[in-house]
């Protein structure tokens, strides 16, 4: 395996919706709340995130192997640096590249935009290190549900927002109008929070057993195979429960157009069946693989609706 095909696998590819979700659903919002939505801004969003996630791919994949949280039970894709397919010396050199790319990316948008984006930045910078790394690593400490849904969720669609519209009035003197935005992407941020949170939880539950032996304290270790699988089920579950909080800040009418959640709704349900009787093996990627299209096909069922 060549160094290019390498470093291809370890950014995780399959992995990056969750970067492509909140910059579509904060897009999606401003569009259906004021009309229009600028592409230009959108795609150098999207490019800065997809940097941040693939620098922390990078770094999840040396520091693990550095922990010894990466062994020969692992079920889950090949990591580079345990295969030896790449040393930890050039892994760390890669997502110190990536995330030199999203400090450039981010500079146009802090003229743009101001301190608000620093406020978001210099966090998101640093966890892109310490989710895994540092003196008090999120992922070994049962914190990575929680990071993902404010920082793959919240964060990152308001913060699509914010890069869309500012801070000022949509129109001038119509403040209530840009307060509307941003209250829509709070709860359509916390969505799709919650269904990026999913597939972070069936990673972990397909990689318990290992953790166990490695010290690596996820959620699933601290609350054992069942409550997890449980806790992921109520993310998806949590998502279609509070759609009728959403419908009305996007002003969509659920009540006309309940009938195109279908699909959503039912490759939702499927996907908690999987969640409940996929063995903790290897059989647990094709769930995660399925819980990144239902994500994908949840959103696009939000963009498709019109509003009233």
């Amino acid at each position: 395996m060549n160094i290019i095909t390498s470093a291809f696998l370890a950014a995780r590819p399959k992995t990056l919706t969750a970067s492509l979700i909140p910059v579509w659903a904060g897009c999606m919002v401003v569009q259906k709340l004021t009309g229009s939505w600028n592409a230009s801004l959108a795609l150098l969003t999207l490019t800065s995130c997809l940097c941040l996630q693939i620098a922390c791919n990078f770094f999840n994949d040396a520091i693990d192997h550095a922990k010894h949280a990466d062994t020969e039970r692992r079920t889950g894709p090949v990591r580079m640096t345990a295969s030896g397919a790449l040393s930890h010396r050039t892994v760390m050199l890669i997502g110190l590249f990536f995330l030199l790319g999203a400090c450039l990316l981010a500079f146009p948008l802090i003229e743009l935009r101001g301190w608000p984006i620093l406020a978001i930045g210099i966090p998101s910078l640093y966890f892109t290190y310490g989710y895994t790394g540092g003196p008090w690593p999120l992922a070994y400490k049962g914190l990575g549900e929680i990071f993902v849904i404010l920082f793959f969720g919240l964060v990152a669609v308001l913060g699509t927002i914010l890069v869309q519209i500012g801070t000022a009035p949509v129109v001038p003197g119509t403040l209530v109008e840009s307060l509307a935005v941003y209250n829509a992407g709070i709860v359509t941020g916390i969505q799709c929070g919650l269904l990026c949170a999913v597939m972070i939880s069936v990673n972990n539950i397909r990689d318990r057993k290992e953790d166990l032996t490695t010290g690596k304290r996820t959620l699933a270790v601290r609350l054992g195979e069942g409550k997890a699988r449980a806790m992921a089920q109520s993310f998806i579950l949590a998502a279609y429960i509070t759609l009728p909080t959403s419908s009305r800040a996007l002003h969509l009418n659920l009540s006309h157009t309940w009938w195109m959640w279908i699909p959503s709704i039912l490759f939702g349900g499927y996907l908690m069946l999987l969640i409940r009787k996929t063995p903790a093996d290897s059989r647990m990627n094709r769930v995660l693989a399925l819980s990144s299209l239902h994500l994908l096909l949840y959103l696009a069922t939000y963009t498709i609706l019109p509003t009233r």
